[in-house]
């Protein structure tokens, strides 16, 4: 029996479709929109129960401020108008990125975003504090999984990793990549904490992240012990340089404390139960 409908920007990207999958195979009538798909401009909610927002500019190198500001605020500012309109649930994407250099990753702590991407989404999570319909926003971590393909040069370590070893046995990784720690979160559970805050009706921003921290190096070497593939070093590019960030971790108490204990996935767990799907 159909339980909700549900909307989804963004649906033609890797967490967007992975999404929609997940939802339609636990009974929710879903609707993709997706300028990939052919929509553009505002999607008509009227006749829907929720709206996921995870459409948008997801280029953190984009350098053009109005652009990305039109395209991940402005927009995001129309859609969840509609939906208190209409009083349906929103739900959207934020991103761990806001915090930029900060040392400390809870959702009540000042950010300091470093790139235009993480700006526009840290505006979008300002402007709805002063705002009295009830929203989910979902800070995701570093986000990675099989379909990834859809993000081209945005895709993870542990994506490209796989690839690179798949291609040419070489994987190639920045030099201190052990510096360089970030907490992973496998689309898997992305998904999962979606479909469990779908029935809960807290409010306000929220981490997605395991809480704990894997190394750039220490993915590569995961990768490795799948793959018989080596390990070289190069430099960082100057164009990332100063926005990279070089630390995440993030503090998922505010989820828990809504969702209850959650068993996160581990890279090395996900990598070696996926292994022969990213091969193949």
């Amino acid at each position: 029996m159909i339980q909700n409908r549900v909307l989804i920007t963004g649906a033609g990207g890797f967490i967007g479709g992975n999404l929609a999958a997940y939802l339609s195979h636990r009974n929710y009538d879903v609707t993709k929109f997706d300028i990939t798909l052919g929509n553009s401009g505002l999607p008509d909610v009227m006749n829907q129960d929720i709206v996921i927002h995870l459409g948008g500019n997801s280029d953190t190198t984009e350098t053009n401020l109005e652009k990305i500001l039109e395209q991940n605020f402005e927009y995001s500012v129309m859609l969840y108008e509609l939906c208190e309109l209409y009083e349906i649930k929103f739900q959207y994407a934020s991103s761990a990125s806001v915090y930029g250099t900060s040392k400390s990753f809870k959702e009540s702590d000042f950010c300091k975003p470093l790139s235009p991407y993480a700006f526009s989404k840290y505006m979008f999570d300002c402007w709805l504090i002063h705002q009295n319909y009830p929203y989910q926003g979902f800070r995701y971590f570093n986000v990675y999984g099989l379909g990834e393909d859809k993000k081209g040069k945005q895709a993870s370590p542990v994506s490209k990793f796989i690839k690179q070893a798949q291609r040419n046995g070489e994987i190639k990784i920045f030099e201190k990549s052990e510096k360089y720690k970030r907490d992973f979160v496998s689309i898997d559970d992305v998904c999962e904490i979606h479909y469990r805050m779908l029935d809960n009706d807290a409010s306000g921003v929220f981490n997605v992240g395991t809480g704990q921290t894997t190394s750039f190096r220490d993915v590569a070497e995961i990768v490795k012990s799948n793959s018989h593939a080596i390990i070289t070093e190069t430099p960082m590019p100057k164009e990332l340089k100063g926005q990279y960030q070089k630390f995440t971790k993030a503090d998922n108490s505010k989820l828990l404390e809504v969702i209850g204990d959650y068993d996160w996935q581990t890279v090395e767990q996900y990598i070696n139960q996926n292994i022969d799907a990213y091969l193949n």
